[in-house]
């Protein structure tokens, strides 16, 4: 199937940069905590428990944004649910800018996180729906490339307003309806998922849009494995994931979406400040290292798009276990010793994390599951992702509070031996396999 067709590689390429916006919308209130914190806990006085709850509201409102994006995905389509979280995302980042307590702010951030948990669902779903199998990798990865330029851009301009004043942090969240709205506008312009199509019945329309990727044959070769994969299916529910046949790989897309977060790298994104502040640096300069951080990220995603549809999925992921294990203990050693010089392990592990776990995690949850319950599942496996980066991003001023701030990353490094294991004897290779032969490649879990 890799040459007998002719791809419009441009139109998916095109779709899917549309779609991955919604992983700029991620990378955006991801990274905007960072820099509007210093300021925030200035204004609202926040001690280490509130700073962990403002930073980890965003992964609260996630998880419902995950259960939201499951139902109205597989009810209205993949492209109305985008539709919605754009919309979502873009009243609450004007609601954050106009908060004038640390309640309301909290709130607005929370709504913000509903907006982001669908889009952290739906858009690479949608992708991995529409890429041909010897692109689905690269194009899934475009989600991730997405969401790290978010990351280093919204560093950039919370750098350029650090000497706007009190109110600084006002323009940082509030420039999130710019991409918001772009996104919107982007999706009106996007194909429903032929894939989602066809399953709800509309096959004349999924063939359309599967010759436009790829021309009449693929249309009737890929539109006929897709209804044989859905025969039978009716209506989705949540519990429909709990079936024998289908709940191991669920599973293992839980895993997966765990450890990608507990593995504690985003710490280094979300607490920057905090971090470098233990080892002396002024807040000018730790404002500077989430550029640096941001960088680095988005170089090294780069990388990653290039591999992971040649290296295969498991390599990486195995590489990033072990590469971070590594990194994390040397980092601890140099926090623990107040040395300025623990910024290099800790930005070589930001770059070994984009190019592995990062992109790699999210490539795997978008393809692992079947057709008939993909919605759904995928749904529950980034859910767990986000549950997991609130309690990582909750715990760790409290741990740094209390045992010092290099602790938390020896155990991080224990996390990453163990997420090391898991992935060594769970986790299958998917590469070059289609979304229809996911069954069968799983089958033995």
């Amino acid at each position: 199937m890799k040459s007998q067709y002719s791809f419009n590689t441009s139109y998916i390429i095109g779709i899917s940069f549309i779609s991955a916006l919604g992983g700029y919308l991620f990378g955006f209130d991801f990274a905007v905590i960072a820099g509007a914190l210093p300021f925030l806990k200035e204004q609202f006085g926040f001690n280490e428990v509130q700073e962990g709850f403002a930073t980890a509201s965003l992964a609260l409102g996630c998880i419902g944004g995950c259960l939201l994006a499951g139902r109205i995905s597989d009810r209205w389509g993949r492209r109305k649910g985008l539709m919605l979280a754009a919309a979502v995302f873009f009243i609450s980042s004007l609601a954050m800018a106009f908060s004038h307590n640390s309640v309301v702010f909290i709130a607005a951030r929370f709504a913000a996180g509903i907006g982001v948990g669908m889009a952290s669902v739906l858009s690479p779903m949608y992708i991995a729906e529409v890429a041909p199998t010897n692109m689905r990798g690269r194009m899934v990865a475009i989600n991730q490339l997405t969401i790290v330029i978010g990351i280093f851009v919204t560093n950039l301009v919370n750098y350029s307003l650090r000497n706007e004043g009190a109110d600084a942090w006002r323009w940082m969240v509030g420039l999130g309806a710019v991409p918001s709205a772009l996104f919107l506008l982007g999706v009106c312009w996007l194909p429903e998922s032929p894939r989602w199509l066809a399953k709800a019945g509309h096959l004349s329309l999924a063939e359309k849009i599967l010759k436009k990727i790829g021309g009449g044959d693929y249309a009737v070769h890929t539109l006929a494995a897709i209804r044989k994969s859905v025969a039978g299916d009716t209506v989705v529910r949540y519990k429909d994931v709990f079936q024998r046949s289908v709940f191991p790989v669920v599973l293992v897309g839980i895993g997966l979406a765990v450890f990608q977060q507990l593995c504690g790298i985003n710490v280094v994104f979300n607490y920057t400040a905090t971090i470098f502040e233990s080892v002396g640096f002024s807040q000018d300069n730790q404002l500077k290292q989430t550029v640096f951080i941001g960088l680095v990220n988005m170089i090294c995603t780069l990388v990653a798009m290039w591999q992971v549809d040649r290296l295969g999925r498991k390599p990486l992921m195995v590489l990033g276990a072990i590469g971070l294990a590594v990194l994390y203990v040397v980092s601890a050693t140099l926090l623990k010793q107040r040395s300025a010089m623990a910024s290099w392990p800790l930005l070589a592990a930001i770059g070994l994390y984009a190019m592995t776990l990062a992109p790699v995690t999210w490539v795997l949850i978008s393809e692992i599951f079947p057709n008939k319950v993909r919605g759904a599942a995928t749904s529950i496996a980034v859910l767990a992702l986000w549950a997991s980066y609130a309690v990582l991003t909750f715990t760790f001023p409290i741990l740094a509070k209390k045992l010092g701030t290099y602790t938390p990353f020896y155990i991080y490094a224990g996390v990453c031996i163990l997420g090391f294991l898991f992935i060594r004897y769970r986790v299958k290779e998917t590469k070059g396999k289609s979304l229809e032969e996911m069954d069968a490649v799983f089958s033995g879990h």
